[in-house]
């Protein structure tokens, strides 16, 4: 084991000796690392927190007290009244549109939440949906944001990217955009454009180096096209709207997007904590910042010891990179034939020879957020202490509500 992987261990061991497994925490130092080299990265633009990535109101509000860091992006607008009433924050995007009625109707009643929350659309039946809830004459002005879809569809019907938006050309974001201002009651104030087929896929796949320069040479591809028709689709919506904002990037492409003239604004929020998937990342990796622990509840075999749990597995396409990893000590991974499980996980390696019942294995999520699903509370730790705070779920809050 390196020595900085041992020391790690032992403070983490110590500051939470006293707790149960299982047991999430967060290293406020690497916490803060992390905060502060994004904020290099994003040479001088205000970073957005993506909260779907971090899900801990403590840690948002850590956040969002450094200079360079303004705002939230919120998943959903139930959360995004949640934050705004919690005094989170009072400059809310949300990164996905929504048809939640019962909410829709709380911010048309509250033109504190109507100033402080900007809902995404990218079509006008989402605001067909608003104004079948509260009529524009009897609400207060919605502030409204454009998503366009960044995807790189280089021939016929090849699309390389995530299926998000339909608005994809620069004359359809301002042939929207023209039918988004005429709308009473609506104020187009934002676009964003997330490229997440450039900052959420990793082009260092652990393994996999054929994969590794195929991804490489799409993002390569990619990006000028992308960059080009961003400046001209920006540009075409200007032309209806005075946009306060422009938002781009994530982690995984903070610096490019950041040296985009068109984008005000990057988001950023997995690279806080330094999920697993963001080891697969050539350009800048997070140092890792939240882990959980689980105990060894049995030896079965020599070179086997067994931990209670741990099949936390995270979204996406089903596969091993979506499995947690055994973290400390080094030296341990699962069994090819059962992996991470619901109600125990036989862990491999010479390592496993030196466990005994009773002692923790740390393990770090493949996605930042989702680990906050499964506790009540996560513990900061700074030095050898750790302090209790909850997280969305610990506080009642439904993510997905």
């Amino acid at each position: 084991m390196t020595a900085d992987r041992r020391a790690l261990q032992k403070r983490l061991d110590r500051a939470t000796a006293d707790l149960e497994t299982p047991v999430a925490v967060v290293d406020l130092a690497a916490f803060d690392a992390n905060a502060a080299a994004l904020s290099l990265r994003s040479a001088g633009k205000p970073i957005r927190v993506a909260s779907k990535s971090v899900r801990v109101r403590a840690l948002l509000e850590r956040v969002l007290q450094r200079p360079d860091w303004s705002g939230i992006m919120a998943y959903t607008l139930p959360e995004a009244i949640w934050l705004v009433r919690n005094g989170v924050s009072d400059d809310v995007l949300i990164g996905y549109p929504t048809v939640d009625r019962t909410a829709i109707a709380e911010l048309t009643a509250d033109p504190q939440l109507a100033a402080a929350i900007t809902l995404m659309v990218d079509s006008t039946a989402h605001l067909d949906l608003i104004d079948a809830v509260t009529a524009p004459g009897q609400r207060p002005e919605v502030r409204i944001c454009l998503e366009l879809d960044t995807s790189w569809k280089p021939a016929g019907p090849l699309h390389v990217g995530v299926r998000r938006s339909p608005i994809h050309s620069a004359a359809q974001a301002g042939g929207i955009a023209r039918r988004l201002v005429a709308r009473p009651g609506f104020r187009l104030v934002g676009m964003m454009a997330y490229e997440a087929h450039i900052a959420g896929v990793g082009d260092m796949p652990p393994g996999q180096a054929l994969r590794a320069r195929a991804i490489r040479l799409m993002q390569r591809r990619a990006l000028p096209e992308l960059l080009k028709r961003r400046m001209a689709a920006v540009r075409a919506v200007r032309e209806h709207a005075d946009l306060e904002f422009v938002n781009g990037g994530g982690t995984g492409s903070m610096a490019l997007t950041a040296a985009d003239p068109s984008v005000t604004e990057v988001a950023a929020g997995s690279g806080l904590l330094g999920p697993t998937l963001f080891d697969a990342y050539r350009a800048w990796r997070p140092t890792p910042a939240a882990f959980f622990a689980m105990s060894v509840v049995r030896r079965p075999a020599p070179r086997i010891a067994t931990v209670l749990g741990g099949g936390w597995i995270a979204s996406g396409q089903t596969g091993p990179t979506r499995q947690p990893t055994p973290w400390l000590p080094e030296g341990l991974s699962f069994k090819a034939d059962e992996g991470a499980g619901e109600v125990q996980t036989p862990l491999v390696g010479a390592v496993a020879d030196e466990l005994r019942p009773g002692d923790r294995v740390w393990f770090r999520h493949a996605k930042a957020g989702e680990l906050c699903e499964h506790v009540n509370e996560v513990h900061l730790i700074d030095g050898d202490t750790a302090a209790p705070t909850p997280t969305y779920r610990g506080e009642g809050y439904a993510f997905l509500g």
